[in-house]
Order: C-alpha cells, then sequence, then structure tokens
C-alpha cells in the first residue's frame, strides 16, 4: 500500500489494540489506514477518531506486543485495502491480504474495503427466485436472487451446516461465484470446510475470507466488509452473479460492540454500541445488484438466548428480503433442516414473483402446519380421536408434510449415511400438492421422513414392503 511520505507520525500512547498517533502536521482521515514497520510484518492500524489538534486513535489489526512508544508511523492515505479479482479464485484469506492456504502473495488489484453503497438509481431490485434444492426453503421461504436472506437460530440448530450446504448446492448447480465471509470462525469449522469444498472440487468458484476467533476484534469488525469488497468485484468487474454468505453477522456486531467500547463511546440499549444501526446499514447497504449483477447474500445470525427481539438481531431484520427461523424444538424431534416453517417467510411469496400455483400451495401448507400446532397440546392430552374429523385429516397430513420438508445433505453423507439430495421447485410443488390432498394417506409418516422428491421417496416406500 503507498503511503503519504508528508503524513508521518509517533506512537504516544498503545492500550492493548488502542494506539494514540500524534502527527505534526495534517491529521490522517477516520477510516485511512496507517502502517508501523517491523521486521517480520507490518503493524496496521485504523483511524477510528481524532484525539486532539495533533493526534488520532487507531485501532490496530494485528497483535500490539513489542510496538514501542516513538515509534514511526507512516499514512497511507487509503483505507485499508484487501486483493481482489481472478488471484483470490479458489484462495483462502484474510482482510490483511495474507494467504491463509499457503499459497502464492495477493499482489495488485486490490480494493479499499470502506467503499460507497450503490446509489438509488444503480439499485436493480431483483424479482427472481434463486433455487437451492431445500424444499422447505424453496416452498415456504424463496430466496430472492440479488437479495438479503437471513438464518436466525440460537446455538446447536444447524446454521452453519445449512450454510455449507447451500453453498454446496451453488457451485454444484449455478453459475457464477461463491464468496464466504468467516466471522470470528472457529479454526476447526474453517478448515473443515476448506477441505470440503476441495474434496468436492469446487474450490476453484469459491473464495474463502477468515477472522477466526482468536483474531483480535478489528479484524474480526472488518472481515465481512472485506467479503463484500471481493464480491463488488466479481459484480462490477467480472459482472458476475455473486453468492455471498456471512457466518455470522451476530459476531459481526459483536466485534463493533468490542471496538466500541475500546473506544469509551457510552453503551446503548442491553450493552450495544451507540452506534449498531449505522455498523449494520454500512454493511448491509453495500449488499445490492446492479445492471452488472446480482449479490445475492444468505446471513447466519446467531439469537442470543432464542430471543428475537435481541436489539442486534432486530436491527439485521431490517435489511432483509427473506427470514429462515431455525426452531430448536424441530432439531429436537430430528426434522432437519430445523426450520420453523411458520415463523420464516420471504417477500417474494407473491402470485405476481412466484406464480399463482406456488403462492396457494404455500399458503395451504402453512394453513395446515398451523392447524398442527393449534392442536398439538389437545393432542397431547386427549389423543387425536377426540378431534373432529375434519381436524384429524389436517394433523394426519401435516405431519406428514412436515416429514416431506426434511431432506438429507451433501455435507452430512459421511456422518449420517444417507445420500444427500437436490429437489427442484417443481417436484416440491408437486410432493406438497400429492400430500395435502390425500393420495398418500395410506403410507405411514416414516415414508416421508429423510428423502429427496415425492417420487423418490414412493420408489424407497415401494422397495421397503
Amino acid at each position: 500500500m503507498a503511503r503519504v511520505q508528508q503524513l508521518t507520525g509517533e506512537i504516544v500512547s498503545i492500550q492493548g489494540p488502542v494506539v494514540e498517533v500524534a502527527f505534526p502536521g495534517a491529521l490522517p482521515a477516520a477510516g485511512e489506514a496507517l502502517e508501523v514497520p517491523r521486521p517480520d510484518e507490518p503493524l496496521w492500524l485504523e483511524v477510528v477518531l481524532h484525539s486532539g489538534e495533533d493526534r488520532v486513535r487507531a485501532l490496530a489489526f494485528n497483535d500490539t506486543r513489542g510496538v514501542a512508544l516513538g515509534q514511526q508511523v507512516w499514512a497511507s492515505g487509503a483505507p485499508l485495502r484487501v486483493p481482489v479479482g481472478e488471484q483470490v479464485r479458489g484462495r483462502v484469506l484474510d482482510v490483511l491480504g495474507r494467504a491463509l492456504d499457503e499459497g502464492a502473495p495477493f499482489t495488485e488489484p486490490q480494493w479499499p474495503i470502506l467503499r460507497a453503497s450503490p446509489t438509488l438509481t444503480e439499485h436493480d431490485p431483483s424479482q427472481q427466485v434463486f433455487e437451492t434444492g431445500l424444499k422447505v426453503l424453496d416452498l415456504l421461504s424463496p430466496l430472492p436472487r440479488g437479495g438479503n436472506t437471513g438464518l436466525f437460530g440460537g446455538a446447536g440448530v444447524g446454521k452453519t451446516v445449512l450454510m455449507m450446504e447451500l453453498m454446496q448446492n451453488t457451485v454444484h448447480f449455478h453459475q457464477g461465484v461463491s464468496v464466504f465471509a468467516g466471522v470470528g470462525e472457529r479454526s476447526r469449522e474453517a478448515r473443515e470446510l476448506w477441505l470440503e469444498m476441495r474434496d468436492a472440487g469446487v474450490l476453484q468458484n469459491v473464495v474463502l475470507v477468515y477472522g477466526q476467533m482468536g483474531e483480535t476484534s478489528g479484524v474480526r469488525y472488518r472481515t465481512a466488509l472485506g467479503a463484500v469488497t471481493i464480491a463488488e468485484w466479481f459484480r462490477d468487474e467480472a459482472r458476475q452473479d455473486v453468492l455471498l454468505f456471512i457466518d455470522n453477522t451476530f459476531r459481526f456486531v459483536q466485534a463493533g460492540n468490542e471496538v466500541s467500547g475500546m473506544f469509551g463511546r457510552p453503551p446503548s440499549r442491553v450493552g450495544y454500541q451507540p452506534t449498531l444501526a449505522a455498523d449494520v446499514a454500512q454493511l448491509q447497504e453495500r449488499i445490492a445488484s446492479t445492471a452488472a449483477g446480482a449479490i445475492t447474500s444468505v446471513q447466519a445470525v446467531y439469537v442470543p438466548a432464542d430471543d428475537t427481539t435481541d436489539p442486534a438481531v432486530a436491527e439485521v431484520f431490517n435489511h432483509l428480503d427473506a427470514f429462515v427461523v431455525l426452531s430448536r424444538e424441530a432439531a429436537a424431534e430430528g426434522l432437519y433442516p430445523a426450520v420453523d416453517p411458520l415463523r420464516s417467510t420471504s417477500g417474494l411469496l407473491d402470485p405476481a414473483v412466484v406464480g399463482e400455483r406456488h403462492a396457494r400451495v404455500a399458503a395451504e401448507a402453512r394453513r395446515v402446519l398451523a392447524k398442527y400446532e393449534e392442536l398439538r397440546d389437545v393432542i397431547a392430552l386427549m389423543g387425536t380421536d377426540e378431534l373432529a374429523p375434519a381436524d384429524r385429516e389436517a394433523v394426519f397430513r401435516a405431519r406428514r408434510l412436515r416429514r416431506f420438508l426434511t431432506q438429507p445433505f451433501r455435507v452430512t453423507e459421511s456422518f449420517t449415511g444417507r445420500a444427500g439430495a437436490y429437489v427442484s421447485i417443481a417436484e416440491t410443488l408437486d410432493g406438497t400438492e400429492a400430500i395435502l390432498s390425500g393420495a398418500h394417506d395410506d403410507l405411514p409418516e416414516s415414508a416421508f421422513y429423510m428423502g429427496g422428491s415425492l417420487a423418490s421417496l414412493l420408489e424407497r416406500a415401494q422397495a421397503d414392503s
């Protein structure tokens, strides 16, 4: 990164990752990257605020141990930059541009991670469904091409596994490139994902950007923006559709909260940073589609204590087009993916977008599943024999439908022994219609569990009989 020679300063204070630098002349702007030369690798800082007429306080992206007071600092004249272009395709890197896969070092082009979002006139809102091959999503919460989708759930309900399956399906069945941002990712999970992509032969169409748990809060805070910058290059320069995965957006908010506390900002609601809305908007508004191409994002969002009214979760909600809520009760019953079919929805479920048939089938499926939820307490107390005939029929079909919406994943084949299944939207609608019409009321519920299309389930049931 080029230096602005006239802007040099010296370190006057070090408090962990917060470094105060004095500049005798003009001050570098907020967001500008500063470089502290070191023998092994430079220490990179980002200006956060001006603390005086001749001083700035900056956030360190590396460990500050070994850095001394009075040490010289160079201003780069620009924000931190991340490698972009074809050189990052199939690679694993961090937001500082370091290769994490022992590959060749990155060169130009490099783009600044702090960039303006597309203007209102540049936005190209999409009204197309992005087929995932997952029945419960395509039926009840279709993903918008060029839109933002959130996967909401507490710990241990399958957010990361569902996201990994979406990545696999995207690379296998769709053209374009996938960019994955691991924000606060465990090193074990990061390596597992890399190995799975490599073994599946799809790594050449994937870019993995990691800010792992052991990294500083600055790296974790900027990792998502670095991944968005890479996605923007593929959209604007290569004119390709991009699928952007962020795991997970809540850790991005947490990292921002850590940074806010380090610089002495008073907390807001529930202890979050006062800039929560601005931080989330800065990320989300850049994930947009233009005439050049579409960025379709899927974001895992951890829900603290399963409380969807948490301020961070509620703020992310404001920027999404589709919501996939994962249920701990469904996971406990073994209904994977553990999607709550009644709380998950999409702005595309409109007859003008998905078509009259899809909207009608989805509405009928919700009605039957809602009736079942309404009667669960009655069934637990009295059994199904005491229900009215119409209610009993709805319950039986709802239970079959709920099991039909379960599906084995490619990424879990080695653990479950079940081959992963990809089901088209047309096959999903055919199967759902058949179950709701009662065409297969004679089959046991177990016949619909953990399979692909209805035709494949019927073949399996016939082979087992």
